[in-house]
């Protein structure tokens, strides 16, 4: 969509758009000029951060692969799944176990209208709904016909949490999917950090990224590393624990570049006992 506007119904090309925003930043073309505005005045704050939402995309096809090949998880609720790009979560798991299951959930109405011609399948869906009505999500028809809740279920909040405000109660919310899913389930969750006073240049960025992100969609929360380990609840956090994404189980190849934001956006896995 890069250099003509033209969106589908319901699709408001004069705002930004964070799903959007991620688009323009991994190279992709879905995206309008006002998206791309905000990214390039990210990238004036943090030069180097195009490499966040690429080291998430990165982070989330090691943990699918992992949850698939070596836990054998059979299905998976990636919740806030964005506009869909290369290596999204079903390509991944039913490449190693054909009969996985995946619903993809987001409430933005582009990334629907995509994602409907792209995901759909026997056993893949996208259905429209907000993290923010979490109960909603649990209870909606497409989400009960493919996942079954009595076996364990792969939870993916990629990037996601950290668009929830502290007043919409981020905390009830993985409360609320920790509590419905059983013993065996795993959680995965990618987000932006402040380290605080360990990394102060760091945490200078985090604050001049969390103003820009709120002036321009209203959300945006760079949390303490306490705060984004909380979102685990009592649940088991996986070695490495929460961790720069590019140091959670690096492929065997992979460079461990301290870039800019490497210390800004952070994730780690989970398993409910």
């Amino acid at each position: 969509m890069a250099g003509h506007d033209v969106a589908p119904p319901g699709v408001d090309p004069t705002k930004p758009n964070i799903a959007r925003m991620y688009d323009y930043l991994l190279g992709g073309k879905d995206n309008f000029a006002v998206d791309r505005e905000v990214a390039e005045m990210s990238l004036r704050i943090m030069p180097d951060s195009r490499k966040g939402p690429r080291s998430n995309r990165a982070f989330l096809r090691r943990v699918v692969r992992y949850l698939t090949a070596e836990v054998g998880i059979r299905q998976f609720l990636d919740i806030g799944s964005g506009l869909p790009t290369g290596g999204n979560v079903h390509e991944i798991a039913q490449e190693l176990a054909p009969e996985a299951r995946v619903v993809y959930v987001d409430n933005d109405p582009m990334v629907l209208a995509h994602a409907r011609a792209l995901l759909a399948g026997d056993h893949t869906a996208v259905v429209t709904a907000d993290i923010r009505e979490p109960e909603s999500i649990l209870k909606h028809p497409t989400v009960r016909g493919l996942i079954d809740f009595d076996w364990p279920v792969g939870l993916l909040m990629f990037a996601i949490l950290h668009h929830v405000n502290d007043f919409e109660d981020p905390s009830g919310i993985a409360a609320t999917f920790r509590e419905a899913v059983p013993p065996g389930s795993q959680l995965a969750i990618s987000h932006f950090q402040n380290p605080g006073d360990a990394r102060p240049e760091d945490a200078e960025m985090a604050w001049l990224g969390e103003e820009l992100f709120n002036k321009s969609f209203g959300t945006g929360r760079w949390r303490t590393p306490e705060e984004i380990r909380s979102y685990f609840g009592d649940w088991e956090l996986l070695e490495p624990g929460v961790v720069p994404m590019s140091e959670w189980r690096p492929d065997l190849d992979g460079v461990r570049k301290k870039d800019l934001t490497h210390y800004l956006f952070v994730g780690g896995v989970a398993r409910k006992s």
